[in-house]
């Protein structure tokens, strides 16, 4: 009898991206109305949510100037493919006219991940 092979190993768990955004002197005018009301039917194709979305901010280090946002998405493709989509940069405009900003799309960690294990990679 011929052994059976082994087991393909699991798949690795997708790993969260997050977009993340700090906005200053946002003109709140029309064009940035408009952003906001059609922002959230770009996020759902992408699985994108809302963590933080402007709020008080309790500085504990340094200059934290502006609002700030952070959109989860359950992979870092999904993420950039939010951002490139044509619902996405139909609206992108909106914002870049009327606030200044800086704005990244970041790699989460995998669920039990520990600050540690960065010396092991």
């Amino acid at each position: 009898m011929a052994d059976a092979a082994p087991a393909p190993a699991p798949a690795p768990a997708p790993v969260p991206a997050y977009a993340v955004a700090r906005l200053r002197d946002v003109a709140m005018g029309p064009e940035i109305a408009d952003y906001l009301r059609r922002i959230d039917a770009t996020l759902e194709p992408f699985g994108g949510r809302f963590l933080v979305h402007g709020g008080p901010v309790d500085r504990l280090e340094g200059g934290w100037e502006g609002e700030t946002v952070v959109i989860a998405f359950p992979d870092a493709a999904a993420a950039h493919a939010w951002y490139g989509s044509p619902a996405y940069r139909e609206i992108l405009p909106l914002r870049l006219r009327n606030a200044e900003c800086e704005a990244a799309i970041v790699q989460g960690v995998a669920a039990g991940y520990r600050a540690a294990d960065l010396l092991e990679g």
